[in-house]
């Protein structure tokens, strides 16, 4: 993959992730369109009302690393815009927080984001030492049981294109559930894993048909073992009950994370896409966003077959970025402790911080960060990005939360262009 390629390729990503104004109650912008300063300069906002707003009195708090607050004040808007300013003296993220609405609570609201000399951000923690030595005591854990894959035919309803539902052995008797798409044929083929965003939901079966009318052979697993096809209801029943603040089970501790089971997950599935016939043998890619770029860059780091992957927004970074007076990335341990052992849970996860994934990519990547995300906070992944020696890209929007939302055609075409 060339650098002329890329530019080509974030040209076009900048066209579709412009945001809508339209419409909206309140409107910041920073003076640098990209939201990207140097330290010593100085980001100014200007804060205006829609166009159909009636707004007039707004409260707004500055937050250094999306974390700990150093301004905050009020803002008349009656008589025109305002504007906010704040001068970086050090690498770092600054989020711009304006609130309205009755008091006390001020529940609406809208953000702006800027960083100031991203390529010199550091991480949160170091490696711990022995975490090589324990994921791979997790392989051969997961060796240990056979994959003993069972594909059931299922219809396409798109002509040319074959599809199947997919279940899979995994650690401790848990499943790996998903779909496989591909064209008709006996072709060898590119193959694409696509892995999910946080929540407890059905797999649609576009999301595999798509990618495999475009000329891939497609697995999408679930991030759980569920089936894939439920009912609605199915669903709201398993994440108000079992699955309930998934995230947080097990969290105390290395081997009972939930995350354990899900990283693994991964792993077998692209491993098992390297075992098909109708695998290219080149070609293995794999994206996601949010929770999902959080299992594609930390899968890119873990299989050493996947040759490229793009993650949008990605979740599982800087889990301990509190301690350095940063945000940490969902699923934010650091603040999801309730009645356990706060040093537990830390040290535990650090073995699922994906920033200890990434050092090991050798393949290409390209990773979307949105300045104004609290949920996949920017300081924390562009300090991980850092450490990265493979060929890689970073797209850093200001109005890059959309991201999270964007056009999958997009991610389609990119890897079209450079693959």
């Amino acid at each position: 993959m060339t650098e002329n390629v890329f530019r080509v390729l974030l040209g076009f990503a900048a066209v579709l992730l412009l945001s809508d104004v339209s419409g909206q109650q309140l409107i910041i912008e920073p003076d640098i369109g990209s939201g990207i300063y140097k330290i010593g300069e100085t980001v100014e906002w200007t804060i205006k009302r829609g166009e159909e707003s009636f707004l007039d009195t707004v409260r707004y708090k500055l937050k250094d690393g999306g974390l700990i607050a150093i301004d905050s004040g009020e803002l008349v808007l009656g008589h025109g815009p305002a504007q906010v300013q704040y001068t970086f003296g050090r690498p770092g993220t600054v989020l711009l927080d304006v609130r309205w609405g009755a008091e006390p609570s001020w529940r609406n609201k809208a953000v702006g984001g800027a960083v100031a000399s991203p390529e010199k951000l550091v991480l949160s923690a170091i490696r711990p030492p022995d975490f090589d030595e324990f994921w791979e005591l997790k392989l051969k854990e997961l060796q240990s049981t056979p994959s003993n894959p069972v594909l059931e035919k299922g219809i396409s309803e798109k002509p040319g294109i074959d599809y199947w539902k997919i279940t899979m052995n995994n650690i401790r008797g848990s499943k790996i559930q998903g779909q496989l798409a591909r064209p008709v044929g006996n072709q060898k083929l590119p193959a694409m894993l696509i892995v999910q965003w946080a929540g407890v939901y059905p797999l649609n079966k576009e999301w595999a048909i798509n990618r495999a009318e475009k000329g891939w052979l497609v697995l999408n697993i679930n991030p759980h073992d569920l089936p894939i096809n439920m009912e609605e209801e199915f669903y709201k029943e398993q994440s108000q009950g079992n699955l309930k603040n998934y995230a947080a089970i097990g969290n105390d501790n290395r081997e009972t994370s939930y995350f354990l089971r899900m990283y693994l997950s991964c792993y077998r599935a692209a491993q098992y896409l390297t075992e098909r016939s109708d695998w290219n043998g080149e070609t293995l890619v794999v994206m996601g966003d949010s929770q999902g770029g959080q299992q594609t860059l930390m899968t890119a780091g873990f299989h050493p077959a996947i040759t490229a992957a793009m993650a949008l927004v990605p979740a599982g970074f800087d889990m301990l970025g509190p301690e350095i007076g940063r945000k940490g990335g969902w699923p934010q341990w650091y603040s999801s402790v309730g009645d356990k052992d706060p040093q537990k849970v830390y040290e535990a996860s650090r073995y699922f911080d994906v920033a200890n994934f990434v050092t090991r990519i050798k393949c290409p990547i390209l990773v979307g960060v949105g300045l104004l995300d609290e949920t996949c906070p920017p300081e924390g992944i562009l300090s991980a990005m850092n450490q990265v020696t493979a060929p890689k890209d970073i797209m850093i929007r200001d109005r890059c939360k959309i991201l999270c939302f964007c056009d999958q055609l997009l991610i389609v075409k990119i890897f079209e262009v450079f693959l």
